[in-house]
C-alpha cells in the first residue's frame, strides 16, 4: 500500500516557512497514494515560479516547462501516453498570465489532465509584483499606488469556457484539498483546481486569516447542485465578505483521447516504432 512518503525525494523544500505550497505538496502526495497511483505512472508538469520548485521535491516523472507552458506540455504528454496520470501545476501568474490561452484551449479539447494552480494573488518568485488575480488596488512594488486592473476570475472564466470540472481549494484546509485532488484526478476530462495559497512573504493582505474569515465550503451544502452550470456561475461571481470554495461544477463530457481514432488501442508511446523510408518524401523538396 502506497503512502505519501513514497512520493518524497531526498531534496527538502526551499519555500518560505509558512508558505501555502507545503499543504498543496502534502495533499497531492496523499491523494496520489490513496488513489494507489505509483510514482512511475504519474507525470507532473511544472510551470515557472515558486510552485515550480515542487519539481525537485516530489517523486514522480516530472518536467519543468517554460513560463506559462505547463498545460500544453501536459496535453502533449497525455496524447503520447494516455496510460499516464498527468497533472500540470502552475502559479496564478504563470497559469493565468503567460499561460491563459493554453488553459482555454485545453478546456475546449477536454483532454484528461488535472491542472492545479497555486493562486497566491501575487508573483512570488520574482519578489512580489501584481499578478492577474491581484485585487484592484493591491499595492506592490510594480503597482505602488495600487493595481488598476480588475482581478481575473479563473473560476467564472473556466465555467464560461465549457470546463467539465472546476474546483477551488485552500491551503488552510489540507484534508479537504486532498479530496479535491482525488476528485479532479479521477474525473475523465480536463480538471481545474484553483488553490488559494497564501504567500506569507509578499502578500500581507490575502493571508490565511483573511481566507478563513471569508471562505465557505460548497461541498458541505446539501442544497448545492454541482451539475447545475447556472448555480456554478452564480457562485463563481461571489467575492468579498464571503467566498465559496469546493467543487463548483462537474459533468460527464467526452474527453479528447477518447475522441481521436488514432489514439484508440495501445498508447502511442507503447506502440512499435516503424522506420519509414523518407527518401521519396524528401525527393519532392529537392
Amino acid at each position: 500500500m502506497l503512502t505519501e512518503k513514497d512520493f518524497l525525494t531526498p531534496n527538502r523544500p526551499t519555500w518560505c516557512p509558512g508558505c501555502g505550497n507545503y499543504a498543496i505538496w502534502l495533499a497531492l502526495r496523499q491523494a496520489l497514494a490513496e488513489l494507489n497511483l505509483a510514482p512511475h505512472n504519474v507525470l507532473l508538469v511544472f510551470g515557472i515560479g515558486c510552485s515550480g520548485n515542487g519539481y525537485n521535491f516530489t517523486k514522480a516523472y516530472a518536467w519543468h516547462s517554460l513560463h506559462g507552458r505547463s498545460v500544453p506540455t501536459a496535453v502533449g504528454a497525455k496524447l503520447a501516453n494516455k496510460d499516464l496520470t498527468v497533472i500540470a501545476l502552475a502559479g496564478d501568474g504563470d497559469g493565468y498570465g503567460e499561460g491563459l490561452n493554453h488553459l482555454l484551449q485545453a478546456i475546449r479539447g477536454n483532454v484528461d489532465i488535472t491542472y492545479i494552480v497555486h493562486d497566491n494573488k501575487v508573483y512570488g518568485l520574482t519578489t512580489g509584483q501584481a499578478s492577474p488575480t491581484s485585487d484592484q488596488g493591491f499595492e506592490t512594488k510594480s503597482s505602488p499606488q495600487g493595481t488598476t486592473d480588475e482581478a481575473l476570475n479563473p473560476i467564472a472564466l473556466s465555467l464560461a469556457g465549457g470546463a467539465s470540472f472546476v474546483a477551488r481549494g485552500f491551503s488552510g484546509q489540507a484534508q479537504h484539498l486532498k479530496e479535491l485532488f482525488k476528485a479532479a484526478i479521477t474525473h475523465k476530462g480536463f480538471s481545474l483546481v484553483d488553490v488559494f495559497q497564501p504567500c506569507v512573504t509578499f502578500n500581507k493582505v490575502n493571508t490565511f486569516k483573511w481566507f478563513f474569515d471569508r471562505l465557505y465550503n460548497l461541498d458541505t451544502q446539501a442544497a448545492y447542485d454541482k451539475k447545475n452550470l447556472g448555480s456554478a456561475l452564480e457562485q463563481s461571481l461571489i467575492w468579498g465578505d464571503k467566498i465559496p470554495y469546493g467543487i463548483f461544477y462537474q459533468k460527464d463530457k467526452r474527453e479528447l483521447t477518447a475522441s481521436l481514432p488514432v489514439l484508440s488501442g495501445a498508447a502511442l508511446a507503447k506502440r512499435p516504432m516503424n522506420i519509414r523510408n523518407l527518401d521519396k518524401w524528401l525527393a519532392e523538396f529537392s
